[in-house]
């Protein structure tokens, strides 16, 4: 039945035309937006999940600058423990060199001096963008430590921040100052004479926290006749400011063995200022452990040692890790001696912060590497979700294309059948 009020075949070829036209647009976007799915409209799901992953690729790119800033930082700590660890090592030499007698200990304790102000160049000179890992200025309860961010980690609930967490490594040559009087006990008074070596060891449970400060004390009855010190010398501990001579702050991150070689490098100072010998008094530090040894002969001459701790008053100055090293006078025999006990404790202290800041700065290059890499796969994965394929959207519109015009000469001949009914009335 033919009707001119119903064109169906034109109502069909309409229909037609209208979703090739849809088609057609779809794939015209695609090929001017490079996507295939744009907008939530085109797959919700897919762009809601792609917009998550976009959000973490640039954290991710934010991430990589912190890592970049990071290694820098530590690159420059690393260089400069470097540098203090050779200029400890030329030290070393020249006090090695003021051990024997037929040599200008004068002339040898100015080179000695001019090592150590270099040395405190190096150490406030050591800063990246106004951070320096090798001073605890900034922070009078402890060295401190510095975080690095490294990651995002993301779970089906939350997203959490990582770092890499940096220890600064105090190489500055602060003094110690206790103001307040020590009072727990580490061990027990202990006497010694006659060439007897004594212990002195902290309880394995004790628990060292910054600020926490230590002192040595020493008393000794008279000495012998001709000996090379006096019982005043050796008349510590009475008082708080005497304390201050053999003295150590605990820094953030010490351990029991930090302030036992803390101590041992103090004693060290005090006897080089003072004048005494380490014929007189050596003193090793071991894990936990000082060991006190008298190398006089004279049975009769005592001396009585004891190490305490407790809190330090507020404001207290914490100790650089190279304290001593002003103390350092080798003008004498005694002196050089002492030095060269002294200096053993500091090049340990400025080789495991060189090696401390070379780990932590291998651990960021790494992270950096792994970062990018997981950037690049992030991408990757986006793009296989939400990227048009060229080939196929080519294709695909020169398909449309021929089948809008085929539409259009459809729905041109529907057209024409309402014209053929006039023929019925002629």
């Amino acid at each position: 039945m033919s009707s001119i009020l119903t064109n169906t075949s034109a109502m069909v070829a309409l229909q037609t035309l209208k979703g090739i036209n849809t088609n057609l647009s779809k794939t015209q976007d695609e090929i001017s937006t490079g996507k295939s799915v744009a907008t939530a409209r085109d797959n919700s799901a897919v762009w809601a999940i792609s917009k998550v992953m976009e959000a973490d690729v640039k954290g991710f790119s934010a991430i990589s600058a912190s890592l970049a800033l990071g290694s820098s930082t530590i690159a420059v700590a690393r260089d400069g423990a470097e540098t203090i660890t050779n200029l400890l090592t030329d030290m070393k030499q020249k006090i090695v060199a003021a051990q024997e007698d037929n040599v200008d200990r004068a002339k040898i304790q100015t080179d000695i001096k001019a090592l150590a102000a270099q040395i405190k160049s190096v150490t406030d000179a050591a800063q990246f963008n106004g951070l320096n890992m090798l001073s605890n200025k900034t922070n009078k309860a402890g060295a401190g430590t510095v975080d690095v961010l490294s990651s995002l980690d993301r779970s089906s609930t939350a997203v959490n921040a990582a770092n890499i967490t940096v220890g600064r490594q105090d190489l500055t040559t602060t003094q110690a100052s206790l103001t307040a009087a020590v009072s727990t006990a580490v061990g027990s008074a202990v006497t010694l004479n006659a060439t007897q070596s004594v212990t002195v060891t902290m309880a394995p449970a004790t628990v060292i926290t910054a600020g926490m400060g230590f002192a040595i004390s020493l008393t000794g009855a008279a000495p012998a006749t001709g000996a090379k010190y006096t019982a005043a010398s050796y008349t510590t501990g009475t008082a708080v400011a005497d304390q201050n001579k053999i003295a150590y702050v605990a820094r953030d991150g010490d351990t029991q063995a930090d302030v036992m070689r803390g101590l041992a490098g103090a004693l060290a100072g005090f006897m080089s200022a003072s004048g005494l010998d380490t014929d007189v008094l050596a003193v090793s530090a071991s894990a936990n452990t000082l060991t006190f040894t008298s190398k006089v002969s004279d049975a009769d001459h005592t001396i009585a040692i004891s190490v305490s701790s407790g809190a330090t008053a507020a404001g207290n100055v914490i100790g650089g890790g190279l304290a001593a090293l002003d103390k350092f006078d080798v003008s004498t025999k005694g002196g050089a001696k002492s030095a060269l006990m002294g200096i053993e404790g500091m090049l340990q202290t400025s080789i495991a912060a060189a090696a401390k800041f070379g780990s932590a700065q291998g651990r960021i290059d790494i992270q950096a590497s792994f970062v990018s890499k997981l950037t690049d796969s992030l991408k990757a994965g986006i793009g296989s979700m939400v990227d048009a394929d060229m080939e196929e959207a080519s294709a695909r519109l020169q398909a449309l294309q021929v089948q809008q015009q085929l539409s259009i000469q459809a729905l041109s001949i529907a057209n024409q059948a309402p014209q053929n009914i006039l023929a019925l009335f002629r």
